[in-house]
């Protein structure tokens, strides 16, 4: 055993984007991806949506293994590794959910499966975890697409009721989430909320549309070269979660380590009045 001081230099990243058909996963991914290296010759799409990757080729020279029925684990391991070969530095996993419950997935085979429901688990298990643990070891950045199931529910617009399309539970298996650095929801508009985020650089409150700079941001986040978390960094992010002035001023109120940053509350309540927040103010400490 030995023990090493923690850091994070040229770290790979683990990033999932979960959301209904239409809300963009595809495209995000390829846009996300794009900022992690710079170079679409170095981008691989593992294309499980009857070859849709192909649809934005437009965007750039990135390359696509096409991967067909049956959705088992081993064959997705195959596929990463292919890619891993191939000398790939961003791989596009497109999407997950087959792998869970497609042709040949793990719900198809424990379906098939004679004798006890609950103990045949035990077979299936171990197969799934072997793919999440080769998605957390490659040396290459992993993004995951997960889709999610389908409702509708209806909205009110311009005085009249019509029915929206929402996501619900991703198809997937359950705490998929904890084996990312990063998860977005992707709504039906292809904003993207960050409901996991071990990096601390999104804001969970705010939605916003995914593109080459957001992937840049992680890139320089995962190349920062020290993940020793600091007062700080910690501070700052409570600092900046604030929507409105008066949670401005009640973490001001109630957190002592915050007050030691007198200029980063003064440059959050200066944009929270600048976007008419609150009309309430926070004065000099």
């Amino acid at each position: 055993m030995e023990l090493k001081k923690t850091n994070r230099s040229s770290a790979r990243i683990r990033v999932a984007l979960q959301g209904t058909s239409g809300s963009g996963k595809s495209y995000s991914s390829l846009l996300l991806a794009y900022g992690l290296c710079k170079d679409w010759k170095k981008i691989a799409v593992i294309d499980t949506e009857h070859q849709s990757a192909s649809l934005y080729s437009h965007l750039g020279d990135y390359n696509v293994l096409n991967l067909t029925a049956p959705f088992t684990p081993e064959r997705y391991i195959e596929a990463i590794e292919t890619c891993e070969k191939a000398g790939m530095q961003v791989i596009i996993i497109d999407s997950l959910s087959h792998c869970w419950d497609g042709d040949g997935g793990i719900l198809d085979i424990h379906s098939q499966l004679a004798g006890n429901s609950f103990t045949n688990w035990s077979k299936l298990t171990p197969r799934h975890n072997a793919l999440v643990q080769k998605i957390l070891a490659s040396n290459c950045h992993i993004i995951a697409t997960v889709r999610s199931k389908q409702d509708y529910v209806i909205t009110e617009k311009n005085g009249k009721q019509v029915p929206e399309k929402v996501g619900m539970k991703g198809v997937q298996r359950d705490g998929l989430e904890y084996d990312f650095t990063l998860f977005f929801e992707l709504d039906i508009y292809n904003n993207a909320t960050c409901t996991k985020d071990r990096t601390q650089l999104f804001n969970p409150r705010i939605p916003f549309k995914i593109d080459s700079a957001t992937g840049n941001k992680i890139l320089e986040w995962c190349n920062s070269g020290s993940s020793e978390p600091t007062e700080l960094s910690e501070a700052v992010k409570q600092i900046n979660f604030c929507n409105s002035i008066e949670e401005l001023t009640l973490l001001y109120q109630t957190n002592l380590e915050v007050r030691k940053y007198d200029a980063e509350l003064q440059e959050r309540a200066t944009f929270l009045r600048k976007t008419n927040t609150s009309s309430n103010g926070i004065g000099k400490h």
